[in-house]
């Protein structure tokens, strides 16, 4: 079992354990010290959604920099089992686990999210499946981050507000083409 530590926020330093699991891949320090950059280092009064939570790496992120409420979703029992553990560890009581199929839970969920975090198991092939079950959870101003082996196009109505590579990984942070937040 390996790990990966939180960057910033209240839980500075805290560090995550990663299961061995096929096809897990935590999002780097590297690429989450980005991302937060581009977002800001403060997402108090957020809502945010980790689609494919895996190690939890980008949700106890956001909830660490005060994200108000963090939904993850990870279909592996041994994974949100792990989540959990490290939710109670850190009284991390923003956070809710859910153990369930992103995709079937993005299709029923009627809540609306601030940021979404699509980082779905490479192998599988889900990212556009992924981004049309997200786009209408998307709050009005609201962000999509992808992490994928190749470049995504982002959907129509959406566009590449900010993007990256590290290694083998892209990643982006969409939003709607209507979104005029600088």
């Amino acid at each position: 079992m390996s790990e990966v530590r939180i960057i910033g926020g209240q839980w500075k330093r805290s560090k995550l354990p990663v299961p061995d699991s096929p096809g897990l891949r935590p999002t780097s320090d590297r690429v989450r010290e980005t991302l937060f950059n581009w977002l800001g280092q403060t997402l108090t009064g957020w809502r945010v959604l980790d689609a494919f939570a895996g190690s939890g790496a980008l949700g106890f992120e956001a909830a660490s920099r005060g994200a108000d409420a963090v939904v993850m979703i990870e279909r592996e029992a041994a994974l949100a089992d792990g989540l959990r553990a490290s939710q109670r560890r850190l009284k991390a009581t923003t956070i809710t686990v859910h153990r369930a199929n992103a995709l079937n839970w993005m299709t029923a969920c009627a809540d609306r999210f601030d940021l979404i975090f699509l980082d779905p198991p490479f192998a599988d092939d889900l990212f556009d499946r992924a981004l049309a079950a997200a786009a209408p959870l998307l709050a009005e101003d609201g962000l999509i981050y992808v992490e994928s082996p190749h470049d995504i196009a982002a959907p129509a109505g959406f566009t590449a507000w900010r993007q990256g590579r590290a290694g083998a990984v892209h990643y982006q942070l969409l939003r709607r083409e209507d979104n005029q937040a600088p």
